[in-house]
C-alpha cells in the first residue's frame, strides 16, 4: 500500500493535486483543510496517504496530518459512508469540530455539510461514539471542552438520567469548568 508520498506538486484542481515524485505523476484527492495548507506549485510537499480500491478505479487520498488520516480512516467504516463523503466530511469540520459533534451528538453541525442528510449524519454520530476520541491523537494533555462536556454527560446517563437531559444539562455548563464543578453545576440544572 502507499502510506506517504513526497514530491514536487505540479498541479492544484480542488480538491485534487498532481504530485510529481521521481517522474511519476500520482493524483492525489485531499480534504480542503489541506487543499488551504498546500505549497505553491512547483515546491516540495508530502502527504500521508490512504488507497480507497474499489471495482472501477484505485483512488489516493491525501493528508497533510495524521489526525485526517485517521478521521478518515474512522469515518470510511461507518455503513453507507464511502471515500467521497468522508473527504466532504473532512473538508466540512476540522478534526476537532468533528469530535466535538461527535462526543455532544451534534447531528446538526455534520448535516451543514453538502452532502450529509440528516440520517447520515446520525449515522456517524451512533457508530463513532466512543470511537473517534480513542482512535485520534488528543492535540495537548489537558482535557478539552469536548472531552470535560462528554465525562459530564456520562456521569449524568450512568446515574439515570436520559441522554437527551444529559446532553442539554452539560451545554449550559461553562466550557472552563472541571468535571466535578460541571457535573455539579449539570445536577443543580437539572434539580429545577
Amino acid at each position: 500500500m502507499i502510506g506517504r508520498l513526497s514530491g514536487l506538486l505540479v498541479e492544484k484542481n480542488a480538491p485534487m493535486v498532481v504530485l510529481d515524485v521521481h517522474g511519476v505523476g500520482y493524483e492525489v484527492q485531499l480534504p480542503m483543510s489541506s487543499f488551504f495548507n498546500l505549497p505553491g506549485l512547483g515546491e516540495k510537499v508530502s502527504f500521508l496517504t490512504q488507497l480507497v480500491i474499489r471495482e472501477d478505479a484505485h483512488l489516493l487520498f491525501g493528508f497533510l496530518t495524521e489526525d485526517e488520516r485517521m478521521g478518515f480512516r474512522e469515518l470510511v467504516k461507518v455503513s453507507g459512508v464511502g471515500a467521497r463523503t468522508a473527504l466532504a466530511v473532512l473538508s466540512g469540520l476540522s478534526i476537532a469540530e468533528l469530535r466535538q459533534a461527535i462526543a455532544l451528538q451534534e447531528a446538526g453541525r455534520l448535516t451543514r455539510v453538502p452532502g450529509i442528510g440528516k440520517k447520515t449524519a446520525e449515522r456517524i454520530l451512533l457508530e463513532l461514539k466512543g470511537k473517534l476520541a480513542d482512535a485520534l491523537p488528543s492535540a495537548g494533555g489537558g482535557h478539552s471542552q469536548p472531552d470535560t462536556r462528554a465525562e459530564i454527560v456520562q456521569a449524568l446517563c450512568a446515574l439515570g438520567y436520559s441522554e437527551k437531559e444529559a446532553l442539554l444539562a452539560a451545554k449550559a455548563v461553562p466550557g472552563e469548568s472541571s468535571v466535578t464543578d460541571g457535573l455539579r453545576l449539570a445536577l443543580k440544572s437539572l434539580m429545577k
